[in-house]
């Protein structure tokens, strides 16, 4: 049977016989006990390693959308004319800014699940509440300044149609139309050029802009509701196996 104290380079160093060592936690390759959540807690440790890992992948996909935005020859030669609204790139730039803080934050719930870390747990919790919160902000000023987004929107549209000959103007023009199923500045006077073989009827995209925001608005509203369930999920999944972590080696 193995002593419960033996002399060491001159150190005195604490130690159990394995048998008990192996109940508490295991003992890593410098002799070391290493605690271990046991029980329900293991579920807890394992939920929150997938729920981190998918997020990680979801960074990863935000991170791949604001790249392909940003460098693809098709929408870079599209906007970036004169009238070309700067709030496009700032928003490929926020894309990119999310998708690596995603990839940071869930490298950090993964890693510090699987290590039992309390600093990365901690870490994670933090970063969450952050985007939480970012997304809360971001959430009211978008409803707030809706009316203005939709407007500068149309501006866009307006500036587009207003000169025919240029072919960048006129490819995005065709953009809207295509997307929104629409044609024109107004109803009652649409573009000849743009909007000869149109069929008789067909909304003016002024309108059809305010009516793509205000029916996607809830939608937006739902999924956003969605993103910071799954966050306050997280988090209290952290801070439960971080506390578990704690309330372990104390006892260790």
């Amino acid at each position: 049977m193995s002593s419960w104290k033996k002399k060491k380079r001159g150190f005195e160093e604490y130690s159990c016989p394995e048998g008990i060592a192996l109940q508490i936690g295991d003992i890593d390759k410098s002799g070391v006990i290493m605690s271990k959540v046991q029980g329900g807690m293991k579920c807890v440790k394992y939920l929150l390693f997938v729920f981190n890992f998918i997020f990680w992948l979801s960074g990863l996909l935000v991170l791949a959308v604001g790249l392909w935005l940003r460098f693809d020859p098709q929408t870079v030669e599209l906007l970036t004319g004169d009238k070309a609204p700067d709030t496009f790139f700032i928003a490929v730039y926020i894309l990119l800014g999310a998708g690596g803080l995603m990839m940071i934050v869930g490298f950090f719930g993964c890693f510090g699940a699987v290590r039992e870390s309390q600093c990365l747990l901690a870490s994670f919790f933090a970063c969450l509440l952050i985007i939480f919160g970012a997304e809360i902000a971001a959430g009211v000023f978008g409803f707030i300044n809706k009316e203005q987004i939709v407007e500068e929107v149309q501006k866009f549209y307006s500036s587009s149609i207003s000169d025919v000959s240029n072919s960048n103007e006129t490819a995005i023009a065709f953009i809207y139309h295509q997307s929104l199923n629409c044609c024109g500045g107004t109803s009652s006077d649409p573009t000849a050029a743009l909007c000869a073989e149109v069929p008789e009827g067909t909304q003016d995209c002024l309108t059809a802009i305010t009516d793509f925001f205000n029916e996607r608005l809830h939608i937006i509203g739902f999924t956003g509701i969605g993103i910071a369930g799954v966050m306050i999920i997280g988090m209290i999944f952290s801070m439960v196996l971080c506390c578990a972590i704690r309330n372990n080696r104390e006892v260790i």
